[in-house]
């Protein structure tokens, strides 16, 4: 992915601006900041929803409309009828929606799913129902969903706030057998998870930095401290080579 000077609003306030970040291929990065910073809105500007208002997006070499099969996205939480008769291979064959053919899914597909639920160890559970299954459970369904349709990129968003503690870890340990393999961007407010599954971070406040791991107390604080988050924009911008918002003499 490049993005370069991007900017986007929704009317008036702008949401991000002045953007630049780029991630090379097999890298996993966290994606930090607070509530509002635009977070939702860079993952729907690379998943081709929205289009910026200027500056250049690109997302395997290309516009992220042209991408969108190459990239799977895991949402937050998933809204379903629990007594809807789906079983987790049906959700696993969701991601395979763009090769249906006359109403039936081909062979490969269904191995396929078979495959993704297998990666994520869930190929007993198949065909049972997924209201049946425990909160981390379906969370690794929705997984297999993505990795259903043979991603580079995954996007996960926040895929921990909905589910246990006690099934947190088995869930990370399904996101580190991933790394490496592809591309892996994830949005979290959990700084436990940025130094397990994050080789960096993108804080995404407006504007973008990228932040080395360990982040440092300090570092925290200005990200999430609404009184110091211009000031650490402005240092932020400074270490990476702008200037354009210092006071030199």
């Amino acid at each position: 992915m490049e993005c370069r000077d991007l900017c986007f609003r929704y009317g008036k306030p702008k949401v991000l601006e002045e953007a630049n970040f780029a991630v090379e291929q097999g890298e996993s990065l966290c994606i930090i900041g607070p509530n509002g910073g635009g977070k939702s809105t860079l993952f729907k500007l690379l998943l081709g929803l929205l289009e910026p208002n200027s500056g250049e997006l690109k997302v395997l070499g290309g516009s992220p409309a042209d991408a969108t099969a190459r990239v799977g996205y895991v949402p937050q939480a998933l809204r379903y009828d629990p007594l809807f008769p789906i079983s987790a291979l049906d959700i696993a064959l969701m991601g395979r929606l763009d090769r249906l053919k006359i109403g039936r899914f081909s062979k490969k597909c269904r191995d396929k799913a078979h495959e993704a639920l297998a990666e994520v160890g869930l190929e007993k559970e198949a065909n049972r129902p997924f209201s049946d299954l425990s909160g981390g459970q379906r969370q690794r369904v929705m997984i297999a969903r993505a990795l259903a349709c043979e991603p580079e990129i995954l996007l996960l968003d926040e895929p921990t706030a909905n589910i246990d503690l006690s099934v947190e870890a088995q869930f990370l340990d399904t996101l580190k057998k991933l790394r490496g393999k592809l591309t892996i961007l994830l949005v979290t407010h959990d700084l436990g998870i940025v130094s397990e599954i994050g080789d960096s971070t993108l804080c995404v406040n407006r504007r973008i930095h990228r932040h080395s791991l360990p982040l440092d107390g300090e570092t925290i604080r200005e990200i999430y401290s609404g009184e110091l988050r211009i000031e650490h924009d402005r240092r932020t911008r400074h270490r990476q080579g702008d200037h354009s918002k210092c006071k030199h003499d």
